[in-house]
């Protein structure tokens, strides 16, 4: 009796492992197939007019001439039109009618490689074409999204275009001769999507929503990532004299007879065009690609010449425009060139950098004070043929405020964002930001603390009635003589020379401007010993 009861168990045990493991077969299976099924969906062979317009968007970005013109509709409908039994053979690669259609896209390429860099505006590449759309996309051809310019390395990695799909359209019609039957053939709208591999030198649009206000307001960039293009796509040409059944319909013919009316004939008549889809964009953005952004910013501090420098910073930067590496970079760079612009000025040869970059900093805290108008004046509102001071200063300002809220701890950044302000004449946002930076520089560190000081107030002056500076100079003064290493010059002699007009608090100091030199350098003991 046990052995029954064991063997009725065993086999329950041995009916249920099978169930299991027929379940699990099962299972398997229907995953395999619908695997299989999935994955022949995804490798689904491209219909005839899908694969044309790969194949010419493909030429188009390799420069291939041959390619193109051989796949071009226009390009084709030239030779069949000049023949009266149309042609059976493609002419030889070397045949001019290829330059020729290539030159037409070219020329409806061109609006999309003018380049408009003003002032600090320059966009990487710097040298070579830049593929900018500045207007409505629905104006470019389709072509303009393939063009080689953005199909070659270097110094890109080129596109990938990818089927999306195709729907049939309402037959294309045209006359091969002029009076001579209207002819349809069937036509198709082929989606593709287009992706830019590398931001750095990927195709440019405005932002989304920006408007152009006036001309002295700058729209934000941006680099494209992705953008679904649309392509007419006919077929059913050969019976017509063409050599090749399909073609891509990418410009329309320019020939045509002329109405009575006065308008051309419209060669072929098709419901769509091929264009880019307005709503399909895709921009780069800051976490897509950080480690080649970053890099972006190292390799830009490399380059000896500063247009090449500025270009691929403010490139990393309409991508990222938080990239602190960047950011750091550019302000830095562009501070140094402002201090080296203040020598034509001066003429004074200063051999020491430390001092001069006190001399020219000096200069341009009295030059900002005066007329100021080589901070002020840009290039593109002066009429000349390069940079000026002002376009350095605008664009310094713009990332050292940015750099300011990415990396607040960046003491030396807020100090000359306080300075720049100054240069700009925009006392208020220059007393605030030096206000800040005093609260942010730790009780122990007094000379950073009296540096700060003497700076805000000197720009404090300018705003402020005399009974109040009095109260401020004070303050300034005694965070000068209580400061436990020596002020820099630039920063004492900006306070000094601010205190120059207002004779009434001068003049009780004593001679200001003999001791500051003497107090330059000095230990603290001797600077209380001279204000005493």
């Amino acid at each position: 009796m046990t052995c029954l009861h064991t063997f009725q168990r065993d086999c329950f045990s041995i009916l249920f492992l099978a169930g299991i493991l027929s379940m699990v077969t099962a299972t398997t299976l229907i995953d395999t197939s619908s695997a299989s099924a999935a994955t022949k969906k995804s490798k689904q062979v491209a219909t005839s007019a899908e694969a044309t317009a790969r194949r010419y968007t493909e030429a188009m970005g390799a420069g291939n001439t041959v390619g193109v013109g051989q796949f071009d509709f226009a390009c084709q409908y030239s030779l069949v039109a000049a023949t009266p039994h149309g042609i059976k053979t493609y002419p030889a690669a070397s045949d001019l009618v290829y330059d020729s259609c290539w030159k037409r896209l070219r020329e409806a390429h061109a609006p999309t490689l003018i380049r408009t860099d003003v002032g600090m505006e320059v966009l990487w590449p710097s040298n070579g074409d830049l593929v900018f759309f500045s207007e409505d996309l629905t104006r470019y051809p389709a072509s303009t999204f393939v063009t080689d310019s953005l199909g070659l390395t270097p110094p890109g990695t080129g596109f990938r275009t990818r089927i999306i799909g195709s729907t049939p359209l309402p037959s294309a019609s045209f006359r091969l001769r002029p009076n001579g039957p209207i002819v349809a053939v069937p036509t198709t709208l082929v989606k593709l999507s287009i992706s830019y591999q590398d931001p750095l030198t990927a195709p440019l649009t405005y932002a989304a929503g920006t408007v152009k206000w006036t001309n002295t307001i700058k729209r934000t960039r941006r680099a494209l990532k992705e953008i679904t293009t649309q392509w007419v796509v006919l077929s059913g040409l050969k019976k017509h004299g063409f050599v090749g059944d399909w073609a891509v319909l990418n410009l329309p013919v320019t020939s045509g007879a002329i109405s009575g009316s006065g308008i051309q004939e419209k060669i072929p008549f098709a419901t769509e065009a091929s264009r880019a889809l307005p709503d399909s964009l895709v921009w780069w953005g800051p976490t897509d690609v950080p480690g080649l952004l970053t890099a972006g910013a190292a390799r830009a501090a490399t380059f000896p010449d500063l247009r090449d420098r500025v270009a691929m910073l403010n490139r990393v930067l309409i991508i990222d425009p938080n990239q602190s590496e960047a950011l750091m970079v550019l302000s830095r760079h562009l501070y140094t060139i402002v201090l080296r612009e203040a020598i034509p000025f001066h003429k004074l040869t200063v051999r020491d950098p430390a001092l001069a970059l006190v001399v020219n900093e000096h200069f341009w805290n009295i030059y900002a004070q005066s007329t100021r108008m080589d901070l002020s004046l840009g290039m593109e509102m002066g009429g000349f043929d390069k940079p000026t001071t002002a376009d350095y200063l605008y664009r310094m300002l713009s990332a050292m405020r940015t750099l300011a809220v990415v990396r607040p701890e960046q003491l030396d950044n807020r100090f000359r964002l306080g300075v720049a302000l100054r240069w700009n004449n925009d006392q208020e946002a220059a007393i605030e930001t030096h206000r800040s930076l005093v609260k942010a520089i730790p009780a122990e560190q007094r000379a950073g603390r009296a540096e700060a000081l003497i700076t805000a107030f000197s720009s404090f002056f300018r705003l402020k009635p005399r009974p109040f500076k009095r109260v401020k100079t004070e303050r300034s003064w005694n965070a000068l003589i209580t400061a436990s290493r020596p002020i820099p010059a630039a920063s004492f002699s900006s306070f000094a020379t601010s205190l120059s007009s207002d004779h009434s608090f001068f003049n009780p100091l004593g001679s200001l401007k003999s001791k500051a030199w003497t107090l330059l350098g000095s230990s603290p003991a001797t600077r209380r010993r001279h204000c005493s």
